[in-house]
């Protein structure tokens, strides 16, 4: 939930050439459609829809159309993955697998799979003939829960875990020395259903449904060679990727990431969010690393706490999220401050003091994370938080000093944050526009590591 983890943004690559990176763009590029497009059936049975949702209440209408950003399709290809710098949805489902095959060949063909099947999912597609086409006394290659909906803003990223460069596959002497081991971090309560994985993939989209169906039918695929080792789902972006966006809230009620920095500002992300053939694994250039902490907010405790002591833990006011130093929510927080009794008006021990670059050697981060919620405990206390996602270039001058600072110093940190879940993965680049995909030598996300 940190102040810093500032974001750095650059044009965003899955939106055409020329594009507003604000914007939700019509694929471009785009893989041919095997199946019946989500957004033809909306054509086809738009009269029986309608009748239908008044029936539900309107849920059917207001599923499809309340929101014009929901019927827009993501570029799959680019020079690097989508859903890093894409302008942030407002819904997620992440996944972390666990390979179970020993069979370099074998990761080879899924990953194949996986690129095929993530091309088509963004265009709003479904998967081979879809789900009422194929075999009869056959599964169906869809999984069917996305038909009649649109694209939504879609975006499939993937990553890879330190568990892919073991003994099985032949790749460790490719491990980036980026790929670190995160440390365990004071204040840490981790929880090993949370922990870890050989490969992750992030969906994102603007209609929870269909970023669970991309997860489902990708895990699906995977069946035999990978399975899934935990999941996520968020809702509520806790942070902005385009200067287009409002500042969220988080579950603590505080505008969350007012200085993330932007896709627009090219240069930073260039500086702290992609990673460079110079940075040592050539393989590794245009892409970068993903930093995912479950981080539990202690609910209870935070609620009963005054107005005056949230605002001066976190350094900023809750209505308008300026800086205790005064000005509104973009103003640079200015630690010099003093009030009458001479004490800053930011406490050096404040999240926004501690997380902010200036105290620690300008490091940034960008951040898409999102709010969760996963029921109560067994002592009736609420489950929720944030999901914490920062891309860097390199976690260990990134992240790891400020997660240090803050766990170690941050008032509002320590008393009412548990982090319970914590991995890092690798983020190779996306797919050249132009590539042909398919499960027999086709292009695929990871390519220049297998090389």
């Amino acid at each position: 939930m940190s102040e810093q983890h500032p974001a750095t943004g650059a044009e965003d690559t899955s939106a055409p050439v020329g594009a507003s990176p604000d914007a939700a763009v019509e694929p471009v590029d785009a893989a041919p459609r095997r199946g019946m497009s989500r957004r033809a059936v909306l054509g086809t049975v738009g009269a029986a829809a309608g009748v239908a949702a008044v029936g539900a209440g309107g849920f059917a209408a207001g599923r499809a159309t309340a929101d014009p950003l929901q019927r827009h399709a993501y570029d799959f290809f680019g020079t690097h993955q989508s859903g890093i710098v894409t302008p942030q949805q407002d819904r997620l489902h992440f996944a972390a697998f666990d390979l179970t095959t020993d069979s370099r060949a074998r990761v080879i063909s899924l990953l194949r799979k996986w690129t095929e099947a993530a091309a088509t999912l963004m265009t709003g597609s479904e998967l081979g003939s879809g789900a009422a086409g194929g075999a009869y006394a056959a599964p169906p290659d869809d999984t069917g829960e996305a038909l009649g909906l649109p694209a939504s803003g879609l975006t499939i990223t993937f990553g890879f875990g330190p568990g892919l460069f073991d003994d099985r596959f032949g790749l460790a002497d490719r491990r980036p020395a980026q790929l670190i081991d995160l440390p365990k971090f004071s204040g840490d309560t981790l929880d090993e259903r949370y922990v870890g994985g050989d490969l992750c993939i992030q969906a994102c989209a603007d209609d929870p449904q269909v970023a669970v169906h991309a997860i489902r039918n990708l895990s699906r695929i995977a069946f035999g060679d990978a399975a899934i080792r935990w999941t996520q789902l968020g809702f509520g972006r806790t942070s902005s990727t385009t200067r287009a966006q409002d500042t969220p809230r988080n579950f603590m009620g505080f505008k969350d990431g007012t200085a993330n920095l932007r896709a627009e500002d090219v240069d930073l992300v260039d500086e702290h969010v992609w990673a460079s053939a110079d940075d040592g694994e050539e393989w590794m250039a245009g892409g970068s690393y993903l930093v995912a902490r479950r981080i539990r907010i202690l609910a209870e405790n935070w609620d009963r706490t005054s107005l005056q002591q949230q605002e001066s833990d976190v350094g900023r006011t809750k209505g308008s999220g300026a800086p205790l130093s005064g000005g509104s929510e973009f103003t640079e927080p200015d630690f010099t401050v003093t009030g009458r009794d001479g004490e800053p008006l930011i406490r050096p021990d404040s999240h926004v003091a501690l997380a902010h670059p200036s105290a620690n050697g300008g490091a940034r981060m960008l951040r898409r994370g999102y709010n969760f919620t996963d029921g109560a405990d067994d002592l009736g206390r609420l489950d929720a938080g944030l999901f914490f996602l920062a891309y860097v270039r390199d976690p260990a001058t990134q992240f790891v000093p400020i997660q240090n600072a803050l766990s170690s110093h941050d008032v509002m940190t320590i008393e009412y944050l548990r982090t319970t879940g914590s991995a890092l993965f690798a983020i190779p680049p996306g797919v050249p526009a132009g590539a042909t995909l398919g499960s027999d030598g086709g292009a695929f996300v990871g390519e220049a590591l297998f090389a």
